[in-house]
């Protein structure tokens, strides 16, 4: 087979390992329980499989695109490296003392999240950057030098430098870096600089922090996974997906392996992408929930909302400012702990509470009888008839209803005085409530309204919660793309060799300098290509450019796009109406007689992607023929009736299927509740619609 038309996408969740093998255009798929403790021998385990059943030989692969979350769970779970922290004197405690914002505001006792590095591993030397880049005191090379070698005596594994101004000017950091190069070259090192160079100190070191945390932690894995797959017969090159929705190669990603901490979520969000481009969808709900977690993102225009900073790892229910702040390019989603393996309990208040915590793979929810004694949403979904215990996984897990059911009455029934049906039917209007709600923040944050989005639902558990959440958002269509319970890991085919710079020089639109903005937008360019160019061959390659602006007074700044190549000293009225039409676009209005200042510049660099062949509705032209029938709970009327079941692999384009019904598939189950109808589309999404007026 030639080599060149197979090509691998690997995800590896909380849960599951998904895997993805294209040959000649067709997706051969698995899921494996993630081995949390050797994640790589999960992909081999997987990667066999698909192999196996597609007839190729790992060699005929010719690419593989992988994603994990090995970098988040690193900084959730504080076990990356020791790392030791260089700042400027004075600036030991920024990352301890944060800013003056307050997750909890009217909390008295309120308890911030621990910095990720420790004081005593936060040491200082002389030196002072102003905020225009000018030199106010000199570094020394002698003193580093001599805090390299106390840095080494004391085994740091790792080491982050953050000075203050240092993306105005990284000269102090280049020097730094240096002398550990010449004495310590085995010691890994960071510099915000390069991984961050934008304002605002507390976010800045964090970033290059975590940076720095995981740095070791992956350059080990991906050292693995590259070693372990060419013994298994692969000659081709592993890359990597990063948080902004591209690929880069293993020596970028071991670089900044900060940028891969979203890597999973963002091939979700390049999947649900492809289809509503497919669709000509303008406003798309892109809803992925897998067996942790659950992310929402907002699609406009066929382009997923961007940021250029996130946070990872909240602590206080998952309320912004309660995590751990990470300044690079993202695709912006919201995230929370509610995901097939999410755990149950009930709180003081003789409440239900639905996650964080996660059965995770090991030993996974009560069903899969893997020793798992407490109650998740998995459990909940098969006593509710919407998961098939004998065809689980695609028959590789045989779940345990009995279990399931001990769990739910045991941790959730018995305290509340509910037996376990009622007590599934609890947890899973809490965990789509929460959902829901996290779609709702996440849209009014943006200032759209929800009501008016098309959701497009992907991974192990979204299809089977998807009916339920549009009923709660007061969606009326959805869609199941084929591939759903692996879209990640089709996302991953999906993207284009990426990179993004940014850089923050601020200046006033009054001061407006043409010639200084294009020898920015020149050297992000150029850093931008570099990385791309060296994964590609370079030719054909795409530019986008955003600068970031805002309001003199204002804290946070706004995205405007921008096309032209160069600037010239009369494009200042242009770019002011451009920030104006935007700004109306977030707020309604422009404010007059503020000053108007450019803050940061963005540069992304990227390959071709092939046009997206678009395809219009198909409506419903015969019934499909039904494999079976079960008893199915409908919890909108909490009511159980009988539903027909429909096997995906044999429905053709035009089949229609009318609620109750559950279309089962190898990865996941799509649940169509009464009042609703699916119609299969010729590219084999299912289409899902309200077409019966039903009560939330």
């Amino acid at each position: 087979m030639a080599q060149g038309s197979v090509r691998l996408g690997v995800d590896i969740g909380g849960t599951f390992t998904d895997i993805a093998l294209e040959v000649a255009g067709h997706i051969h798929s698995t899921k494996i329980l993630t081995d949390h403790d050797r994640p790589e021998e999960a992909i081999l385990k997987g990667l066999h499989k698909a192999a196996g059943e597609a007839g190729v030989a790992l060699s005929d692969i010719a690419i593989i695109i992988h994603g994990t979350t090995l970098a988040t769970n690193a900084l959730i779970e504080r076990s990356g490296a020791k790392t030791a922290l260089i700042t400027t004197e004075g600036f030991r405690d920024v990352i301890e003392m944060r800013t003056e914002n307050r997750f909890e505001q009217y909390d008295l006792d309120i308890t911030l999240p621990p910095p990720l590095i420790e004081r005593r591993h936060r040491l200082t030397v002389t030196e002072r950057m102003n905020a225009q880049g000018e030199v106010l005191i000199p570094l020394e090379r002698a003193e580093v030098e001599a805090l390299t070698d106390r840095i080494r005596e004391a085994g740091y594994e790792s080491v982050a430098v953050g000075f203050i101004h240092a993306y105005a000017n990284g000269v102090h950091e280049r020097l730094v870096r240096e002398v550990f190069e010449d004495r310590a070259p085995d010691i890994p090192i960071s510099i915000s600089s390069e991984v961050s160079p934008q304002v605002r100190e507390f976010e800045r070191f964090n970033t290059v922090c975590a940076n720095a945390y995981v740095k070791p932690v992956m350059a080990s894995y991906l050292a693995r996974l590259v070693a372990r797959l060419k013994d298994a017969g692969t000659t081709c090159p592993v890359h990597v997906i990063h948080s902004g929705g591209g690929i880069v190669d293993v020596e970028t990603a071991i670089q900044f392996p900060v940028r891969l901490v979203e890597s999973g979520p963002a091939g979700g969000a390049i999947f649900a992408t492809h289809i509503a481009a497919r669709y000509g969808l303008s406003q798309v709900l892109s809803f992925d929930m897998g067996g942790t977690t659950a992310k929402i993102c907002l699609i406009e225009d066929m382009r997923p909302k961007t940021a250029k900073s996130f946070e990872v790892a909240r602590t206080y229910r998952f309320k912004k400012g309660s995590g751990m702040p990470i300044s690079i390019p993202v695709i912006d989603m919201v995230e929370i702990g509610a995901g097939g393996g999410s755990l149950a309990h009930v709180d003081a208040m003789r409440q239900i509470r639905v996650g964080p915590e996660s059965a995770g793979s090991e030993p996974g929810p009560a069903c899969y009888d893997q020793g798992g004694e407490h109650p998740a949403v998995s459990d909940a979904d098969l006593i509710l008839g919407r998961l098939d215990p004998d065809n689980f996984a695609g028959g590789s897990i045989k779940l345990s209803t009995a279990r399931a059911e001990h769990a739910l009455s045991t941790d959730v029934g018995e305290p509340l005085g509910m037996d376990a049906e009622q007590a599934a039917y609890g947890l899973c209007e809490v965990v789509d409530e929460n959902m829901a709600n996290a779609a709702r923040v996440h849209a009014v944050e943006s200032g759209k309204d929800i009501g008016a989005y098309k959701m497009i639902a992907f991974g192990g558990a979204a299809p089977i919660h998807a009916a339920r959440l549009c009923q709660k958002l007061g969606i009326d269509e959805f869609l199941v793309p084929p591939g759903a319970g692996i879209g990640s890991a089709i996302g991953f085919l999906l993207a284009p060799f990426s990179f993004e710079a940014v850089r923050t020089d601020h200046m006033a639109m009054s001061a407006f300098d043409a010639d200084r903005i294009n020898a920015i937008i020149d050297d992000l360019t150029e850093a931008a290509e570099a990385f791309v160019s060296e994964a590609t061959g370079g030719g054909g390659l795409e530019r986008e450019c955003q600068v970031f602006m805002r309001y003199r007074g204002q804290g946070w700044e706004i995205p405007v796009d921008i096309e032209q190549d160069r600037f010239t000293p009369a494009d200042a009225a242009n770019l002011t109406t451009l920030f104006e039409e935007t700004y109306t676009r977030y707020f309604g209005r422009p404010i007059d007689g503020l000053e108007i200042e450019l803050v940061s510049w963005a540069v992304k660099v990227s390959s071709p992607t092939p046009p997206v062949q678009q395809i219009t509705h198909l409506d419903r032209q015969t019934d499909a023929t039904p494999a079976g029938a079960r008893r199915l709970f409908d919890i909108a009327t909490e009511t159980w009736g009988d539903a027909v079941t429909c096997e995906r692999t044999a429905l053709v384009p035009g089949d229609g299927i009318t609620g109750p019904a559950v279309i089962v598939e190898s990865e996941t189950a799509t649940v169509v509740p009464q009042g609703y109808e699916a119609t299969v589309q010729s590219d084999g999404c299912l289409r899902v619609r309200l077409t019966a007026s039903k009560g939330a």
